[in-house]
């Protein structure tokens, strides 16, 4: 038997788990969008980000039996996760009242503030400008009209 052969342990058989699956769920996402319309129109994105992620996909596989995948440390408990969870939820409930761009710049700026940032500068400007980009990019290019509160929809 070849001695240097090692075997994979518990957490990279679910990392490549979840690679296997994550790959699977986009090959059958595009395969459905391209059933629906095969307009290139249809596929301007999707292909493209397809294509991204399955290559990206492709990599980790590889690392993951070459013995190069990353340490990922230490893992958060579930209870350090369930506050942004809820954070989450109540987001995308309340988006319909707060509108997309004021309920993303409040998100961001509780999500920041979970997860330690304290520099009430950094914490405002990176949530306004953040959400300032993706809803004026959500209003340009989606065609149905998006819930917002300031910004024109």
């Amino acid at each position: 038997m070849n001695k240097n052969r090692r075997s994979l342990n518990g957490h990279q058989l679910a990392d490549l788990a979840v690679l296997i699956v994550l790959a699977d769920l986009v090959i059958w996402y595009f395969m459905d969008a391209r059933s629906a319309s095969g307009h290139i129109l249809n596929l301007i994105l999707i292909l493209p980000v397809t294509g991204l992620t399955l290559l990206l996909c492709l990599i980790q596989f590889i690392r993951q039996f070459l013995g190069h995948a990353t340490d990922t440390g230490e893992v958060e408990t579930v209870k350090s996760v369930l506050p942004v969870i809820g954070l989450f939820v109540t987001y995308t409930l309340t988006l319909p009242w707060l509108g997309f761009d004021v309920g993303t710049v409040l998100f961001m700026a509780l999500f920041l503030w979970l997860h330690g940032e304290r520099r009430l500068p950094w914490v405002l400007g990176y949530s306004l400008s953040f959400a300032s980009l993706v809803s004026l990019f959500f209003t340009a290019m989606l065609p149905y009209p998006m819930p917002m509160l300031i910004f024109p929809s």
